[in-house]
C-alpha cells in the first residue's frame, strides 16, 4: 500500500488519492481544494512544527456529507483529518501521511438553547466567541476559554480547557454528548441530554480528546452556566514566581472559589506591556477573577488580598468595571504573540504541563531556573489555579544548536513534571509533538491498550494517522 512511514499506517498509493479527490471533486465542486496554498493553510501553522499538508481540503455542509467523504476514504485507505480553526498547538492538523483534510468551519450553526436545562446543542464550526454572543442575551454563557477563537469541536478533540477551568472545569467537564462519523462513515450519538446517566460505555469520553484519531465530531451537546451577578478581576505583584505560586496554593486550598487565577512571569510581562500598551510591574503576577454575588466578590477579593499579603505579594487592586476586565484579559490571551514580540523573526515552541497543585511552586521555579541557565528567552504563563502552566521558548529555525537546545529543554521540562507525579500536556494535548512522552507517563500496559482503543475503533488506521499513539 506504498512507503510505510510508521506507527502501522503506510501512505497511499498515488493512484488511490487520485481516485479519491476525483470523486471528491465530482460530488463537492468547488468545495473540494487542492491547491497548495490551501493545504498547507489546513496544516500546522501555528508552532514551529514542520507543516505536512493534506492532498486535499473538502469544505463540508453536514454530517451526511463528513459521513459521505469517510466511506469514500476508507474504501481507497486514504486518511482522514478532521480541521476546526487550526488553533491547535502540537501538529494534531498536520497530514504527515497526506489525505484528506475535512474542514468544518461551514458546520457553525447553533442547533438548540435550552435555557432552562442550561444547556445547548451545536455544530463543530461554532466558535466559543460565536456561541457566547449567540448566548448574550439569555443571561447564559459557556465558560470554557483557551483563549484563542477555537471551534467547539476541536477543543472537544483536544480536551481543552483555559482561564476559566479551575472554577467550571474542562470540555472534559462540559459536554453532555456528541454525534460522531466513525472511521466506518457510520452516525453514531455518545449520549442523551441527561446530566447524569449509567447506561452503557462512556462514549462521549472516549471522543473527547481523542484528537480525531477515532472518528470525527459533527454534533456536541454542551452544558451551560448562568452569568454572574457581579465579576472581579485584578493584578497582583510578586517578588519571585514561587511566592505567587505560593499564594495560588493557599487561595486553593482554603476553597476561595476563585474563578481565574492566571501567573505571569517577568518576562512575560514585559512582553504583555510592549504588546498591549500596558504599565503593569514587571515582576511576577497574577491575574485574578472572582464570580458571584456584588457582596461575594467583594469578600472574596479582600480574602485574596490577604493571602497575597502573607506570601509577600501585593497590593492587589481589583476593579469590576467590565472594559477594565476586558482590556485585562485580552492582554493576557495576547500572551502568545506578546512573547512572540520579544524576538522579531523568531518562532516559539508553545509547550504546556500539568503537576499536582502542591508541586506547583517546585515545578514551576526549577524551570526558570533551567530556563536562565540554557541562556534561553522562555516566557511562563499559566492556569495555575489548577497546576497548569505553559512556556514558549523563542529559537531560529534554521539555528541547529539553537534548535536542539530548545528540544532539550522541552524534554527536561516534561520529565520534571512527569516525575512530579504530573502530565506531559495540561491541556494542548498529544498531536505528533508530545507523542514520544506517552511512554514516559504511562506503564506499557496502558500504551498498548490505548493502541488496541484505535485499532477496534479505527482498523484501517485512516483517522489521523501519526497521531497519540
Amino acid at each position: 500500500m506504498g512507503e510505510n512511514l510508521g506507527q502501522g499506517f503506510a501512505r497511499p498509493p498515488a493512484e488511490a488519492v487520485a481516485s479519491v479527490v476525483g470523486e471528491l471533486a465530482a460530488r463537492f465542486g468547488n468545495r473540494l481544494v487542492t491547491s497548495q496554498a490551501v493545504r498547507e493553510q489546513h496544516a500546522n501553522i501555528v508552532t514551529g512544527a514542520t507543516n505536512q499538508p493534506p492532498d486535499a481540503v473538502v469544505f463540508v455542509q453536514s454530517t451526511e456529507e463528513v459521513a459521505d467523504v469517510v466511506k469514500l476514504c476508507a474504501a481507497w485507505r486514504v486518511p482522514v483529518i478532521p480541521y476546526g480553526a487550526g488553533t491547535s498547538l502540537e501538529g494534531h492538523v498536520n497530514a504527515p501521511f497526506g489525505g484528506v483534510s475535512i474542514d468544518l468551519s461551514a458546520m457553525n450553526a447553533v442547533l438548540a438553547v435550552h435555557a432552562e436545562d442550561l444547556d445547548c446543542v451545536v455544530q463543530p464550526g461554532v466558535t466559543r466567541k460565536q456561541l457566547n454572543e449567540h448566548l448574550r442575551d439569555s443571561g447564559l454563557f459557556f465558560p470554557i476559554d483557551p483563549g484563542a477563537d477555537a471551534s467547539l469541536g476541536g477543543m472537544a478533540s483536544t480536551r481543552a480547557s483555559g482561564t476559566n477551568a479551575v472554577r467550571y472545569g474542562t470540555m472534559r467537564d462540559n459536554v453532555l454528548g456528541l454525534t460522531v462519523v466513525t472511521p466506518a462513515g457510520e452516525i453514531v450519538k455518545t449520549a442523551s441530554r441527561a446530566r447524569k446517566s449509567s447506561a452503557g460505555y462512556d462514549l462521549t469520553r472516549l471522543y473527547i480528546g481523542a484528537e480525531g484519531t477515532l472518528g470525527v465530531i459533527t454534533e456536541l451537546t454542551l452544558k451551560l452556566a448562568g452569568i454572574p451577578e457581579a465579576i472581579s478581576a485584578g493584578v497582583c505583584p510578586f517578588p519571585t514566581v514561587r511566592a505567587a505560586c505560593d499564594a495560588t496554593i493557599a487561595t486553593i486550598q482554603t476553597g476561595l472559589p476563585v474563578a481565574r487565577i492566571e501567573l505571569l512571569d517577568a518576562a512575560q510581562v514585559r512582553a504583555v506591556n510592549a504588546y498591549s500598551k500596558l504599565t503593569l510591574p514587571e515582576t511576577p503576577l497574577l491575574f485574578v477573577e472572582f464570580h458571584g454575588t456584588q457582596a461575594g466578590v467583594r469578600e472574596q477579593a479582600e480574602r485574596f488580598g490577604d493571602i497575597a499579603a502573607e506570601c509577600d505579594g501585593g497590593p492587589f487592586e481589583w476593579a469590576t468595571k467590565a472594559e477594565d476586565r476586558t482590556r485585562l484579559w485580552q492582554a493576557r490571551h495576547d500572551a502568545y504573540w506578546a512573547a512572540i514580540g520579544l524576538m522579531p523573526g523568531k518562532k516559539g515552541l508553545s509547550t504546556d504541563v500539568c503537576v499536582p497543585i502542591s508541586r506547583l511552586a517546585d515545578c514551576v521555579e526549577e524551570t526558570a531556573r533551567d530556563i536562565e541557565a540554557s541562556g534561553l528567552i522562555a516566557p511562563i504563563v499559566g492556569h495555575v489555579g489548577d497546576g497548569n502552566f505553559h512556556t514558549l521558548p523563542l529559537f531560529d529555525p534554521d539555528d541547529a544548536e539553537e534548535v536542539a537546545r530548545v528540544g532539550a529543554y522541552v524534554g527536561r521540562l516534561v520529565e520534571r513534571a512527569i516525575a512530579m507525579e504530573g502530565t506531559c500536556t495540561g491541556e494542548h494535548g498529544v498531536g505528533q509533538g508530545k507523542a514520544k512522552y506517552l511512554p514516559r507517563e504511562f506503564p506499557p500496559a496502558s500504551i498498548q491498550l490505548m493502541r488496541a482503543l484505535k485499532r477496534s475503533v479505527d482498523p484501517l488506521g485512516i483517522m489521523n494517522p501519526g497521531k497519540i499513539v
